[in-house]
């Protein structure tokens, strides 16, 4: 009998090891169990099955397939790009996408569309006093010179007894008033109109330029005006209505990864470390090696009868009747691929409350445990009941026709939330209102708006895209992104993906090579082949043979045609600052930079910025030693440093520490009067990491030399001791 991993991977290794111990695989027995508890490992020995050949044979096609594209693919990017990069079935289509989604934020062009908001006050004898008071809050800052945060600015609005509203309606239609991308134009007189309709009078429209912006947000436009002190508002209706939210699924692999990167701030390997470790075992006082987890790599969402009667049970006793539903919630998953081999993620022992094990875990794994742990009992409890209003207010001194409408949602049961705890929201909190009831309005802020670009993937969303479209399997998720950003291929700022150059060059040469192999659909086909394999027994040979003939074609042709990146340019918009000739973008070892066209007859070439704009050398304020130069600071890929603007004519250089500051030059040798025993040259007293040294003026080639020398060789040990 043999146990290991679940899965086809498992059973390819249980394969394996009956062939090695030689015992036929159709007479071998596995044992599988998915949490290393007493009860689960005694329950898999009583009841083994045999190696399923079929999971057996996915695996090895998947592996042969991965095996092919990485040892065949990879050696056509050293010859056409550069030495030591790889390319790899799944991981070259997750650069795809991230260079994709970057490729598409710079070719975006924004839509322009206007908000008014209007803050009322419940007497409207106190506008005044709150437009000072709230002009002076958002003036405020903190430490790091940021404003209040809409969280903050929802607690003052509940202080004074205020409420924030959008306009909805002017003159019986729907306020929309927009600019696209395709057709800018000056919205600030229709702008100017609604304001006044709204309570503003005195009104008066300004604008800028921003360089910076594309399409209608090149230019920024700021609407201004004083409040009318006769504007008023009354309650045109109030409806509110009774909704629920449902407890999530519990914890499948992508789910934890991603719920761990959102409200731990933990990437997907530091996840699946410290998920590994409270499946392996954690030493609990008492009670010895104790597995708290079931098995970690799964995209089932279901549990077991077992499970679900003491989650419930304890949720009965703990919460009581109120949070248990009548039937156990049953969730499936959305993934149609899912293999459904074994169950969600869950704690062993639901008793095992996080609290009670604190001292025996790391702060890594009691958080990673206190999110499983609420998510599963979460997962068993009743719906959170809420109370969600919209409140509809008209002008009241004059009939201009503006509606303004607010929201706000209040929880009435807190369900499955009582052990999530609420979420804090931008949502306000309404006081009670009447129809007819007259409101001051003591802020208007008419705001000009752009549509938002894609968001840039973050951990979560690449592992949620990945998922989505059938991309690879969540257990190799951590593996990828690992391995995606140790290749230079994409960059992480600010917790989000960036491509870099080298991505970029390799995506578009890989996609030049393999068209069909770099596509996603393809990809999702894929996998749907070697789910046959596993679910029917299809003949992994014959898919291997189909997959095998059209790749080899393709790198054949690209091995013979395609160009070397290095000897390809790209048109630029900037005039070589030397010649005048025009320049272009070219690759090189530090990623794409500015060339002139004329090369090597001109020698020009500058670093760019990330929007391909060059970058031109900052100036410091110090002056070479060698010819009263000017100095700049300049970037090699031996870290920053500082030259002369006649660099390289002038030599001379400071190298920079990123931490450190300037590095200082090796101070020169100190010659005393003492010859050396060997060729009778002057010593000379050094400095070494481990202390002062005396050597041989001629050292290297006299390898005469006294403690504390740091020498590593056995001849100069053997010459310090003589």
């Amino acid at each position: 009998m043999v146990r290991n991993g679940l899965g086809p991977r498992g059973e390819a290794i249980a394969w394996h090891l009956a062939e090695e111990l030689r015992i036929p695989p159709q007479a071998a027995r596995r044992v599988v169990f998915n949490a290393i508890t007493q009860q689960a490992v005694h329950r898999a020995f009583a009841n083994p099955r045999p190696i399923d050949v079929n999971k057996v044979n996915a695996q090895q096609a998947r592996r042969i397939l991965d095996r092919i594209v990485g040892y065949q693919a990879s050696p056509l990017l050293w010859k056409k790009v550069a030495r030591g990069l790889s390319a790899g079935r799944v991981q070259s289509v997750a650069v795809k996408l991230i260079v994709e989604r970057e490729r598409e934020i710079a070719a975006f062009v924004p839509d322009e569309r206007w908000e008014v908001t209007v803050r009322l006050c419940v007497d409207p004898g106190q506008a005044a006093p709150l437009a000072s008071a709230w002009s002076k809050f958002l003036a405020t800052v903190d430490e790091k010179g940021k404003g209040p945060t809409l969280k903050a600015q929802n607690t003052w609005m509940s202080q004074h007894a205020a409420i924030e509203s959008e306009l909805v309606e002017l003159d019986g239609e729907k306020f929309s008033l927009t600019a696209v991308s395709t057709a800018p134009r000056d919205l600030s007189g229709d702008v100017s109109r609604v304001v006044e309709a709204v309570g503003l009078v005195d009104v008066k429209a300004t604008a800028r330029d921003n360089p910076e912006g594309k399409g209608p947000q090149k230019t920024l436009r700021t609407i201004t005006g004083a409040l009318d002190p006769s504007a008023r508002y009354r309650v045109k209706s109030v409806e509110t209505k009774r909704t629920s939210s449902r407890p999530l699924a519990p914890f499948i692999t992508s789910s934890l990864q991603i719920a761990a990167a959102n409200q731990l701030g933990f990437t997907t390997q530091r996840t699946m470390r410290a998920a590994q470790q409270l499946y392996e075992g954690i030493a609990i006082p008492g009670e010895g090696q104790v597995g708290l987890i079931t098995y970690m790599r799964t995209d089932a969402t279901a549990l077991s009868a077992e499970a679900l009667t003491q989650i419930r049970g304890f949720i009965e006793s703990r919460f009581g009747e109120p949070y248990l539903p009548e039937k156990p919630n049953i969730y499936t998953s959305s993934n149609k691929d899912a293999q459904e081999a074994h169950e969600a993620i869950r704690p062993t022992d639901i008793s095992r409350r996080p609290e009670d094990l604190r001292e025996a875990l790391t702060d890594e794994q009691f958080k990673l445990y206190s999110l499983i742990w609420s998510r599963t009992v979460a997962c068993q409890m009743t719906p959170a009941q809420w109370d969600a209003t919209a409140v509809m207010f008209e002008r009241a001194d004059k009939p201009t026709g503006a509606v303004v409408r607010a929201t706000g949602r209040t929880l009435v049961f807190d369900g499955f939330l009582k052990v999530l705890g609420v979420q804090a929201t931008d949502e306000q909190t309404l006081p009670t209102l009447g129809e007819g009831q007259a409101f001051g309005a003591f802020s208007i802020e008419p705001q000009q708006k752009f549509q938002s670009p894609p968001p840039r993937y973050t951990e979560a969303s690449l592992v949620k895209t990945l998922e989505a479209e059938g991309i690879g399997r969540p257990s190799t998720y951590a593996s990828i992104i690992s391995v995606i950003q140790e290749r230079k291929y994409v960059e992480q700022l600010d917790r989000r993906f960036y491509a870099t150059d080298l991505g970029e060059v390799v995506t578009d040469k890989l996609v030049e090579a393999f068209k069909d192999l770099m596509d996603v659909g393809y990809t999702r086909a894929m996998e749907a082949q070697l789910d046959e394999i596993e679910d029917k027994g299809a003949d992994w040979q014959k898919m291997l043979e189909r997959f095998y003939g059209g790749f080899r074609r393709s790198l054949d042709i690209a091995s013979d045609t395609m160009t070397h990146a290095k000897a390809e340019a790209q048109p630029a918009i900037y005039k070589c600052p030397k010649c005048g000739s025009p320049t272009c973008y070219r690759f090189g070892k530090n990623g794409r930079f500015l060339s002139c066209t004329t090369y090597p007859e001109c020698d020009y070439a500058a670093p760019i910025t990330r929007d391909g704009r060059p970058l031109l050398p900052e100036r410091v304020d110090m002056v070479c030693p060698d010819d009263g130069s000017d100095m700049e600071l300049r970037n090699s890929r031996f870290g920053p440093f500082l030259a002369s603007v006649n660099f390289p004519h002038t030599k001379f250089v400071i190298n920079l520490d990123k931490k450190e500051g300037v590095k200082l030059p090796t101070p020169p040798a100190l010659e005393v009067d003492v010859p050396c025993p060997k060729c009778g040259a002057p010593l000379n007293l050094r400095m070494g990491k481990r202390g002062p040294w005396l050597g041989c003026s001629k050292f290297p080639s006299a390898a005469a030399a006294w403690p504390g020398r740091p020498s590593t060789r056995r001849s100069r040990r053997r010459s310090a001791s003589s």
